[in-house]
């Protein structure tokens, strides 16, 4: 650290509401990642930013900043090299169906993922439920399988921006979360190491998202937007509901298997809906397509199919046990109480409940159970009578089954029979 900064001046500057330079920024982050700012100085430093915000340029200079503090790909050799990040959700399984359907199109698809912790599943999770799947890729493996397949996804690696990882614990500790300028430069300090130079951001909204209100997912795309316009990338927002799980399947093989059936055309109308709307826009922020139609075609008539499996016998997985993935074997209904029309269906407490039955983290390095899940019957705005299985949880012999079953009370909202209300499913778009 130079020897002219003092943290207690980065501190009070934030503190009186101005913004940083760059370089301020820099000395002040990489101090920290060295082990020369200590943790006090720098949580004082995050509720001041909790408490004052930052400015857009301030913002995309502090993701910069943790975007350099490690290894950062190199994708330059992939003409059309893109990702997409999905700020979590319950039974969301877009990457499985999206990487191989815009790889079908000439998009290069080379991303590290992460895994799930609490109600949310991650990708490399789900993936992992195939049998032989290599969720972890040396670099050389990792850029080769990108090249050759057109996707490779890879467990996040400790080298990507390692101080986003310090910066992340520290807020978790000291109640500094839920700030948009920590969040965007959070997110996007990944996406920018990650070197693809379009993204698509599928920014949930609802009670299975972090963000709970339209107004705040709002501000949150439009600052991972602003982030990728001073860094030189093309970056695309989408605004999805999460206040009920997309799709039917919630857990890790279910969620492989409702993926494998859209990309065969039969998954629920939901998921192929978003995957879409995704898809299209980080092809047209590319310059790959000019429209849906294209996009649609690709998924329908078995392009997309084809690069899925060559995906996963790539990363040494088992094409030929995708249609016989292990799912746990004993079955509990859960009712309706009441006849009328589903109003609501709590995604997060749907994602709580299969967490409880062992497919979900805790704390990182859990071992999770791949077979566990719910399977959804009803979306908003269904008709239901008194007695009707609204979701089936799969379960191991009563494991976790009654805290499960506990997390699920008050989940339903069953209104009088009247006119069905189907929410939307895409909110809105930040370009």
């Amino acid at each position: 650290m130079p020897p002219t900064l003092d943290p207690v001046d980065v501190i009070l500057e934030k503190r009186r509401g101005e913004a940083h330079s760059r370089e301020r920024l820099a000395a002040f982050v990489g101090g920290y990642v060295r082990g020369e700012v200590p943790d006090y100085q720098v949580a004082a430093w995050l509720m001041a930013v909790c408490w004052r915000g930052m400015s857009e340029r301030e913002t995309a200079d502090l993701t910069e900043v943790m975007a350099a503090s490690g290894h950062q790909l190199d994708l330059s050799a992939f003409e059309h090299a893109v990702d997409k990040h999905s700020t979590g959700g319950v039974g969301d399984k877009t990457t499985l169906v999206l990487a191989p359907l815009v790889a079908s199109l000439g998009a290069t698809v080379a991303k590290m993922s992460g895994r799930g912790l609490g109600h949310t599943g991650g990708t490399i999770d789900k993936l992992e439920s195939i049998p032989g799947f290599v969720a972890t890729l040396d670099e050389e493996r990792f850029m080769r399988q990108a090249r050759d397949v057109g996707v490779a996804i890879t467990g996040q690696s400790g080298d990507l921006t390692p101080a986003d990882g310090l910066l992340y614990a520290l807020r978790d500790a000291t109640g500094t979360v839920a700030s948009v300028p920590l969040i965007a430069s959070s997110v996007m300090s990944k996406k920018l190491a990650g070197g693809a130079r379009s993204i698509v951001l599928d920014v949930k909204i609802g009670h299975g998202a972090f963000m709970k209100t339209e107004e705040e997912a709002r501000a949150l795309a439009r600052a991972m937007v602003a982030i990728g316009r001073h860094a030189g990338r093309n970056v695309r927002a989408v605004l999805s509901n999460m206040d009920e799980p997309l799709g039917a399947a919630v857990g890790h093989a279910l969620e492989v298997r409702e993926a494998l059936a859209t990309l065969r055309g039969e998954g629920p109308p939901d998921l192929r809906e978003l995957v879409l709307v995704l898809a299209t826009e980080v092809l047209e922020a590319t310059g790959l397509v000019a429209g849906r139609t294209e996009v649609a075609a690709a998924l329908d008539d078995g392009r997309a199919l084809a690069r899925f499996e060559a995906w996963v016998a790539a990363q040494g997985g088992d094409v030929s046990a995708l249609d016989a993935l292990e799912v746990a074997p004993d079955a509990e209904p859960w009712r309706a109480r009441d006849g009328g029309v589903l109003r609501a269906l709590d995604a997060e407490r749907i994602g709580l409940a299969v967490a409880r039955l062992g497919g979900g983290r805790r704390q990182k390095g859990d071992t999770i159970d791949f077979g566990v899940g719910a399977t959804v019957h009803t979306k908003v705005g269904d008709a239901v009578s008194a007695g009707d299985t609204l979701l089936t949880l799969h379960h191991r012999g009563g494991r976790g089954l009654e805290g499960a079953l506990a997390a699920l009370a008050g989940a339903a909202t069953i209104a009088e029979a009247g006119e069905a209300e189907r929410p939307p499913l895409v909110v809105g778009l930040v370009r």
